[in-house]
């Protein structure tokens, strides 16, 4: 591992932060974002770092403070503020106690803050505030993590690193383990580093850049260590290629996704689901198809900042022995439950009656492994199971380290594991707001369009994961990237012909391979043809019929099966429209299919009541564009309907806002809350219609 340190770079920092932050937190701030800029050094909200400084308070006194992470902040984009100041003569005073529990321990970081607004500091800010150094960076290191994670790791460690660097035994982090460090450092002061077995590394300096290439060093100096040793390799009993996998995970995924559903007892709203990412590297894949896959892989995480995201075990299930999905679906029953019994024992063994700790109630796994197929990370979101993944890469990287090195893993004891996973402090980071589609997965076809790219952001907005479907070309791709810009991980643009069942196929597929499944369907996608009944060309009406009609049965069809597969309701929303109720001379042939495509969803509600799916309409009046985007639709009939009427553009929107009772503008924006409805189940409904027309009473479902 290579420093990245740049004085260059560091200096714009400065110019950029200190007059607001000071120098210290600019230089602070730099080398925060190069330890967090290295995977194998940090992830997602891992580490912590700080900085020892004064600043002038409204008195105009100059206070000393410690600046350090506050808890969860990522220190790959940690700004200045991410950094919670707090008043470091007090921090300081507090190692004379024999004890302190987290909650007061959080009571005196919050009642000593220098900014009541900043965030709650990191869970090891004594081990900061007792180090005397200016700087101090902690991280968890992969290379440092395969040397202590195995009997005899502190043997390995000063083999490793040699007698400069001090080796504290695990203490649980908080206020033992800062009371732990500060008296190792002052029994010897002149040593650079502090190894903390089974959790990590802390350096220091009197400078941002030598604490941050302290680090680095040790890093590199345990990598070159580990490569050394590595004398073995993973013995495989088979080698699965990375697409026969994706392709078992296509099938298995919309199963195990229905079975990790947990039971909510609300009828409208029956599952808590999950999101599921797929982890199918080479490196995934070979350690679960080797021999010792399995007492590898199936032990605690490396190091206790994990627990939260992965638990204290994943669960491992054998791969399905035939495509018979009942028999797979019952298999994987059994290991859940049995994973459930085994996690509730283990919170029984072990619960304290502490009022800061305990349990969400939530017993399933994060992390389940399937040889031949790979792993699966579980979250409540993408990110959420995205952090999973990265965690779970890591994790199997550092373990076929140490059994390429002919040792054997040794994570944390049981105790210590339920003490970090259930402490108060550490469950606050996954804290956040709740929106009502967090967990959910949609489908939206016909995106690209006006309706559809309004339909697609208002899911967005309320915290969907969305599919957005279309005929492929640059409308749809640059739909995607504007949106992935608001809604980085949940955004995924899937080129559809609605035409083609196999299209359709493919991109269930795609999606079930990004998202682990589907949860809500979205019809929108549609033709237009103008003219009369006795011009009309057969071939165009047939056209028509093909993507109005065809198109929703071949969803509809793909949807049912996958709904049915997955086990936990669903639904569907179709994008109708006024003219089945109230048709337009001259507009038959969209007419005509548009009803036939508002059957079939009737029908549709019918059929997959039993399954827990709802189906529902929604029937605009015309919505003519969504923000620039304009309509498709319109583009097509609007040139006829405007020489019809002897107007412009803006006089045939005027025209269709006036004939409705409220005078109303049809926009995608209220579409899409038409769909939100259904969507989130503000009532039990399916099989009925909503008009978004402004009020048409010749439109009147009846």
């Amino acid at each position: 591992m290579n420093s990245r340190w740049s004085d260059q770079e560091a200096e714009r920092f400065v110019a950029r932060y200190a007059r607001r932050w000071g120098r210290d937190l600019a230089l602070r701030t730099y080398a925060s974002r190069l330890l967090g800029g290295e995977p194998s050094l940090v992830l997602h909200g891992g580490g912590n770092t700080s900085v020892k400084t004064e600043i002038t308070n409204l008195l105009q006194d100059r206070v000393s403070a410690l600046m350090v992470k506050a808890s969860g902040h990522d220190l790959a984009r940690i700004e200045p503020g991410g950094h919670t100041g707090l008043d470091l003569s007090h921090l300081v005073r507090l190692r004379k106690l024999d004890q302190l529990d987290d909650r007061q321990m959080v009571d005196e970081f919050m009642t000593h803050r220098l900014d009541p607004r900043s965030r709650v500091p990191s869970i090891e800010t004594l081990v900061h505030a007792f180090l005397p150094p200016k700087f101090i960076d902690h991280c968890h290191a992969d290379a440092i993590l395969a040397l202590t994670n195995q009997p005899g790791g502190e043997a390995l460690v000063r083999d490793a690193l040699g007698d400069g660097v001090l080796v504290l035994d695990y203490f649980e982090p908080g206020f033992s383990l800062a009371k732990a460090s500060a008296g190792a450092f002052h029994r010897h002061p002149d040593r650079t580093g502090m190894v903390w077995m089974r959790h990590g590394l802390i350096t220091w300096g009197e400078t941002a850049r030598e604490s941050y290439e302290a680090t680095i060093d040790l890093v590199s100096r345990a990598e070159a260590f580990l490569a050394r040793k590595a004398s073995r390799s993973l013995t495989l009993r088979v080698r699965t290629s990375p697409e026969a996998a994706q392709a078992r995970w296509s099938r298995v995924a919309p199963i195990l996704r229905g079975l990790l559903a947990r039971p909510t007892g609300n009828p409208d709203q029956p599952w808590q689901r999950d999101v599921l990412l797929p982890l199918q590297s080479r490196e995934t894949l070979d350690l679960l198809d080797s021999h010792e896959g399995r007492s590898l892989a199936v032990t605690p995480p490396l190091t206790a900042d994990h627990l939260i995201r992965i638990r204290n075990l994943p669960l491992w299930i054998e791969p399905p022995e035939s495509d018979d999905s009942h028999a797979w679906k019952k298999q994987v029953r059994k290991s859940l439950s049995d994973y459930s019994r085994d996690y509730r024992a283990f919170v029984r063994r072990h619960r304290i009656p502490d009022p800061e700790s305990g349990s969400s109630g939530d017993f399933s796994p994060r992390l389940i492994l399937i040889p031949g197929i790979g792993a699966a990370c579980a979250g409540r979101d993408a990110e959420a199971a995205g952090i999973a993944r990265d965690i779970a890469r890591q994790t199997f990287t550092v373990k076929a380290r140490i059994a390429r090195m002919g040792g054997t893993y040794q994570g944390l004891e049981e105790s210590h594991l339920y003490l970090m996973e259930h402490r108060g402090i550490q469950q606050a980071k996954l804290a956040g707001a709740e929106q009502p589609l967090r967990s959910h997965v949609a489908v939206v076809t016909g995106a690209a369009g006006a309706i559809g790219s309004g339909i697609s952001r208002g899911l967005l907005e309320e915290g969907c994961h969305v599919a957005m479907t279309d005929l492929p070309g640059d409308r749809l791709e640059g739909l995607a990237a504007e949106l992935n810009g608001r809604f980085p991980n949940r955004v995924t643009a899937v080129p559809l012909d609605v035409t083609s069942p196999r299209s359709v196929a493919e991109a269930f597929d795609s999606i079930v391979l990004k998202w682990g499944g589907v949860d809500l369907v979205v019809i929108n996608a549609g033709v237009a043809l103008a003219g009369s009944l006795a011009e009309m060309d057969s071939g165009e009406f047939r056209k028509s019929e093909r993507v109005n009609v065809e198109g929703t049965l071949h969803l509809l069809s793909r949807a049912a099966r996958h709904f049915r597969l997955q086990g936990t309701g669903g639904d569907v929303v179709l994008v109708s429209t006024k003219n089945v109720f109230a048709p337009g001379a001259g507009f038959g042939a969209y007419s005509a299919t548009k009803a036939a495509s508002h059957q079939l969803a009737r029908i549709a509600s019918l059929e997959l009541a039993e399954m827990g799916v709802r189906v529902n309409m929604v029937a605009p009046d015309a919505v003519f564009s969504d923000g620039a985007r304009r309509s498709g639709l319109w583009e097509q009939v609007g040139p006829d309907r405007m020489r019809a009427r002897g107007l412009d553009r803006e006089g045939l929107e005027e025209y269709y806002r006036k004939r409705n009772l409220l005078q109303a503008r049809i926009t995608a924006e209220h579409v899409a809350r038409a769909v939100l409805f259904f969507a989130s189940r503000q009532t039990p409904t399916t099989g009925a219609t909503l008009p978004v027309d402004g009020g048409l009473p010749d439109a009147t479902p009846r």
